[in-house]
């Protein structure tokens, strides 16, 4: 029984749960293969025993593995390590279009022992740190979409660096985070440099940020920056239910509930998309490749978003890129 024992560091520590570390423990020793697939480890009983740990510390511990996939029980067996089972948190905003391009790309790149957690916090505080459950269990691996609010940031500093990958937005002020970013900023703004031609045949351009977006506000600052370098008449609308398109007018949005109200504008007025009105999109999505003979978009690839955060997953190197933004032009603009 002894060389089946797992070889616990800091148990004597107060300032983490036993349970955790004797977790921690094995896991650690799965990691470096010092167990392998279908090895057996100690009962309850043996465990509580050998570290005089109480028997309900080692359970707690046991069935936290278990549900991580770390390890299994036979009935009348005992326990045995899984088959490399590990288990990651995708935690994101909400489900949109460009996002399930991002999904299926970044789940075709793992491999069959990963098992992802999506969940979703809608901008949720509250959702947010109930999704992270740093307290009552720990994942592998943490893909983390999270939005500027100071308890998110909180949360996001209580993982561990090698262990976190921050997506779309750079919420942490450490150098050594790993993250896979859009650039709303300066990368927007180049897109908007190479639209110049188009924009100028339109008398105001709008740039659509409803009161519902959690958008960055960054990309509205580089909008009116753009606007007064080429002294474009424009204008930032954020009222969702005052908004009414007007010809020769040309608008960006970042959000596809209000393009959906534009196009549906459009049908009503008759306008004609590209000529009587200017459209350019955040994010592309298939759908807009064939929309009104297509919708001009500024977009990162998620394909390639999604196979690089697969790769942070199943490599141990540090990932920090900003993902290149680029204009796709379409009949719309």
């Amino acid at each position: 029984m002894e060389e089946s024992l797992v070889k616990i560091k800091n148990l004597d520590r107060n300032d983490i749960p036993k349970y955790k570390i004797i977790y921690n423990a094995f896991k650690e020793s799965i990691e470096t293969k010092t167990y392998k697939p279908g090895d057996s480890i100690p009962s309850i009983n043996e465990f509580s025993k050998a570290y005089r740990i109480s028997r309900d510390t080692v359970y707690k511990a046991y069935t936290l593995l278990k549900n991580q996939g770390l390890i299994k029980s036979t009935p009348n067996k005992g326990y045995y390590i899984n088959d490399n089972k590990l288990k990651v948190l995708l935690l994101i905003s909400t489900f949109k279009a460009y996002k399930e391009v991002m999904y299926h790309s970044f789940m075709e790149k793992l491999p069959d022992n990963v098992i992802v957690d999506l969940q979703f916090h809608h901008y949720n505080v509250k959702n947010f740190k109930n999704m992270l459950d740093l307290d009552s269990g720990e994942y592998y691996k943490y893909i983390v979409m999270g939005f500027n609010h100071p308890e998110v940031i909180k949360a996001i500093k209580k993982i561990d660096d090698n262990r976190l990958l921050l997506i779309d937005w750079d919420l942490s002020s450490k150098k050594t985070t790993n993250y896979l970013l859009q650039d709303f900023g300066k990368g927007f703004y180049k897109c908007l440099e190479n639209a110049l031609h188009l924009f100028k045949k339109y008398d105001t351009i709008n740039f659509i940020y409803p009161e519902y977006s959690f958008h960055p506000w960054e990309s509205v600052a580089f909008f009116k920056k753009f606007c007064n370098k080429h002294n474009l008449h424009h204008r930032v609308i954020k009222s969702s239910k005052e908004f009414k398109i007007k010809t020769r007018n040309a608008y960006i949005s970042v959000n596809d509930r209000m393009l959906y109200e534009l196009l549906d504008q459009c049908l009503l007025y008759n306008l004609d998309l590209g000529k009587d009105i200017g459209v350019l999109s955040y994010n592309e999505t298939p759908i807009k490749r064939l929309t009104y003979k297509g919708i001009s978009v500024v977009s990162v690839d998620f394909k390639e978003f999604g196979a690089r955060a697969a790769d942070f997953i199943t490599s141990n190197k540090q990932i920090q890129l900003y993902l290149p933004t680029t204009l796709t032009l379409r009949q719309s603009l």
